[in-house]
């Protein structure tokens, strides 16, 4: 029987990168709230494009994972398309293991675009409609169940298949769960999917995104972490940007500030912190230690176009953390 660490579950996609060069930012007094301003109706010279296949964050995840040593694979569906294809290829490339993944006939593989300007990025997303459900084929029979499951981005026709994922955790108990939810996921509510919020070991997302999970703005981080802890997960990790990140056990939290680098690129960074903390912590690492591994390659990735191009191994990120200054390294704030 085979056996895998990680078994990343989610939707799958290329991403196709147009830098533009022609647009303007537009925010409120304070900062926020910004706009990607184009003008209306007119032809917007680009400077340049770059396609990346297997994208998504669950995909992300199980890339990010195997670079890390770990024996990963993706339950995700996608198009019998040449898209398809190529996302294969990568994920082949990558050691991820692919006997989980379902082609849908007559169906194609999904396509974002993402609008990149002056460093910060706009994705046009679509989630294809797939027949969501646990794949099981000749070759996935044969393989033990994992010692964690990654649960990330998935379509708003997903509900059913939540409902499976949480009976596989019933029947097997020492499945430990992270879960990343996607932006249809936090669309859904809390409700809907309250049972795998309750089901996580590890529950990871950014600020913005906690806020709206919990209906509220402007709170402080401690009210934050504290909120979703509420929700059900044993662990909370909260990212917050170049402001750093955070960790909520029920006990204490954990801050760690943002890596100086130099961006070129943001797209995939909270993908990288988010599945390297997870993988971290399969591999025997505490808390603290995690907190580094994470911020160190979420820094890694931005320094690069697109979310794979930045991953480190865990040779790399040993190698780095040698040198890092004690004011960088995780702190105990309450």
């Amino acid at each position: 029987m085979k056996q895998l660490d990680i078994l990343t579950i989610g939707d799958i996609a290329t991403d196709i990168f147009i830098k533009i060069k022609e647009a303007e930012a537009v925010c409120d007094p304070d900062g926020n709230d910004c706009k990607l301003c184009l003008d209306f109706g007119a032809k917007i010279p680009y400077e340049s494009v770059e396609t990346c296949h297997a994208v998504g964050n669950s995909s992300n995840a199980a890339i990010s994972a195997s670079r890390l040593g770990l024996k990963s694979g993706l339950m995700t569906s996608m198009g019998d398309d040449q898209n398809g294809f190529d996302c294969l290829k990568v994920l082949e490339e990558e050691g991820v293991d692919l006997n989980f993944i379902k082609k849908e006939k007559d169906k194609i593989t999904s396509n974002h675009y993402v609008l990149w300007y002056k460093g910060e990025r706009t994705i046009l997303t679509k989630h294809e409609k797939y027949n969501y459900e646990w794949t099981k084929t000749k070759e996935s029979e044969d393989y033990q169940t994992p010692s964690w499951i990654y649960l990330s981005s998935l379509g708003e026709n997903s509900i059913s298949f939540v409902e499976e994922i949480l009976k596989y955790l019933d029947r097997h108990t020492h499945v430990k769960l992270a879960f990343q939810p996607g932006t249809l996921q936090i669309k859904q509510g809390y409700e809907k999917l309250k049972e795998i919020y309750k089901k996580a070991d590890i529950f990871l997302c950014n600020k913005e995104e906690a806020e709206k999970i919990l209906n509220t703005n402007n709170q402080e981080i401690s009210k934050i972490l504290k909120g979703v802890f509420g929700l059900g997960p044993k662990l909370v990790v909260i990212t917050d940007g170049a402001q750093g990140a955070y960790v909520y056990d029920g006990n204490k939290v954990w801050f760690i500030r943002a890596f100086e680098t130099k961006p070129i690129e943001s797209t995939g960074a909270g993908d990288a912190f988010s599945s390297t903390f997870v993988s971290a912590i399969l591999l025997g690492k505490n808390i603290s230690e995690a907190l580094i591994w994470a911020s160190v390659n979420a820094a890694s990735v931005i320094s690069f176009t697109g979310p794979h191009k930045g991953l480190l191994n865990k040779n790399q990120i040993e190698d780095y953390i040698k040198n890092i200054p004690d004011d960088y390294k995780p702190t105990i704030i309450s």
